[in-house]
């Protein structure tokens, strides 16, 4: 029987419960159980395909094609399996849901109110994934925090499951602040959370308690006394070096052998051998590879948003640590260089170069200026997405002097638009139809024998992730291949240049798809493992 373990945030929004979910579903899977995982935001979009990177993050795309939250790029990264597009739950999806149903008379003249039409419609697709597949464990992490006016009616649904006889534990994830004023932990925010969860029907069965140092016994003894649990049953979830070890610092604390007991389920195999070595190598890294991301979506107001390129970091640091390197990540803006050319041989200190994706004009002439500086001075070159759109439009520029040639994207009426629509995108936009109607999710692309990427993959046909309306224009690849430029990638029709590269180079690949969202722990993307070895060689 599947069991649900129903995730929820106090205090203040941002203290990485889904770090905190992934973990808890890794311990359960190393232990021998079938888990998966579900987010629920309680926004009223559809889905997170057109919220902003600086608003929300990065926007995760599923290999069925979804568009959602980042914090399921943690689960599938933790557990290594591909979570599909139905795992993220958001109030548009059901109040949607519920209005159509209604449209079509489904609930037979009845007065459709939030409980129960809106209660049952959450708790049918919590229940999804269990009707679907044979899973032990279901992790539900309930965005935002407790007291949110949005979150209410999913809380109320979580709460009727353990009373409809689902088998249901909640963990509460908040945060124990430390004043400088007083170098004091408090618990009193806790308290206050917990009241709250409990005023609406909902009893924690555990407390993890986010904090800079470890949660010390009188502190827990508190807790556990306000918040009407066991002292054991508090977790402490202090500040630590690697998000990869949070999974251990839960084990320590028996954490999965507590789950466990309060849900009846005997204790199965321990296997956790290979997860702690591998995060003991990854504390042992001392060599570093200086690896540079030039992107736009870094500022929010005074602060820098690194969850922006989430999934490209993460990528990064599995190459690296696959290659015995340490990461060392420097953010660039590529507005800098428009500003100012000289500062591009600063490039020169860096070991390799990635330009992810993106949208919009800004910072597009400071990318492409990066692109032909790594090209012409062999720096290791990744584009991702726009990152290899913008290599076709330099080599076009300055290699096939094509005059007046650049992006679709850019400029609507260039004379020479080496990218272009997707054919099928043309009257999508012309309609403004912008939500999930780019072409998403995982697609095919038959690889050239004897290439880079042929090489890195090992494979003639691989499937890597899309979220794009422009591609290489099939009109100018004669001329770009004939000046060098090689496509070593393409859709099995032939029509898509899916991967492009040069073949005199160190390393200078491009590919239109996100291969970061494949990228695992302990199986890095093919792409990013390339960089890495290239960028490996360029520091001796």
């Amino acid at each position: 029987m599947v069991n649900y373990i129903i995730i929820t945030g106090g205090v203040i929004s941002g203290l990485g419960k889904g770090i905190t979910t992934a973990s808890i579903g890794k311990i359960l899977q190393l232990h021998g159980y079938k888990v998966t995982a579900m987010k629920i935001d309680p926004y009223m979009n559809c889905d997170a395909g057109t919220l902003r990177p600086t608003e929300h993050g990065e926007v995760w795309v599923t290999e069925d094609g979804g568009e959602i939250d980042q914090d399921l790029g943690h689960y599938e990264r933790f557990l290594d399996i591909n979570i599909p597009k139905y795992h993220n739950i958001t109030t548009g999806q059901v109040y949607g849901k519920v209005i159509e149903k209604e449209r079509k008379g489904k609930y037979l003249g009845k007065t459709v109110q939030p409980i129960p039409h809106v209660t049952d419609e959450i708790k049918n697709r919590i229940r999804r994934p269990s009707s679907e597949n044979s899973w032990d464990f279901v992790m539900v992490e309930i965005g935002g925090t407790v007291g949110d006016y949005e979150n209410v009616l999913f809380l109320e649904a979580v709460r009727q499951m353990k009373l409809e006889g689902d088998r249901v534990l909640y963990l509460h994830v908040t945060y124990v602040p430390v004043l400088d004023t007083l170098g004091e932990a408090k618990t009193k925010p806790t308290q206050h959370s917990v009241k709250l969860l409990r005023e609406i029907g909902i009893q924690p069965d555990f407390i993890i308690t986010r904090s800079e140092e470890p949660l010390d016994n009188v502190r827990r003894e508190k807790i556990a006394m306000f918040c009407n649990v066991h002292e054991e049953d508090v977790i402490s979830d202090s500040n630590i070096d690697n998000v990869y070890a949070v999974t251990l610092l839960f084990e320590n604390q028996d954490l999965c052998a507590k789950i466990l007991k309060k849900l009846n389920i005997r204790k199965s195999h321990n296997g956790l051998e290979n997860w702690e070595k591998f995060i003991k190598k990854i504390r042992t890294l001392k060599n570093p590879v200086k690896i540079g991301i030039v992107g736009k979506y870094f500022d929010i107001g005074t602060s820098q948003l690194s969850d922006s390129y989430i999934s490209v970091i993460e990528a990064v640091k599995h190459a690296s640590w696959n290659n015995n390197l340490k990461p060392d990540i420097r953010w660039i803006d590529s507005k800098i260089f428009e500003k100012n050319p000289k500062k591009l041989s600063a490039l020169d200190k860096l070991d390799g170069i990635i330009v992810p994706g993106g949208f919009g004009l800004s910072g597009i002439q400071g990318k492409i200026d990066t692109i032909r500086y790594c090209r012409e001075h062999g720096i290791p070159y990744l584009g991702l997405c726009l990152g290899m759109q913008l290599a076709v439009v330099e080599y076009a520029q300055n290699v096939c002097c094509i005059e007046k040639s650049h992006s679709r994207e850019v400029d609507k009426k260039i004379p020479h638009p080496v990218i272009d629509f997707i054919p099928d995108q043309v009257k999508i936009v012309q309609e403004s139809r912008y939500g999930a109607t780019m072409r998403l999710g995982a697609y095919p692309a038959i690889l050239k024998k004897g290439s880079i990427v042929h090489k890195l993959y090992n494979e003639n046909k691989v499937y890597e992730r899309h979220r794009h309306r422009y591609e290489v224009n099939p009109e100018y690849v004669e001329k770009l291949e004939k000046s060098g430029l090689i496509f070593s990638g393409r859709s099995p029709d032939g029509i898509l240049m899916e991967f492009m590269e040069l073949p005199n180079h160190p390393y200078f690949v491009g590919t239109q798809a996100h291969p970061e969202f494949k990228s695992r722990p302990l199986k890095p993307a093919p792409l990013f493992d390339g960089l890495i070895k290239a960028a490996k060689k360029k520091k001796r």
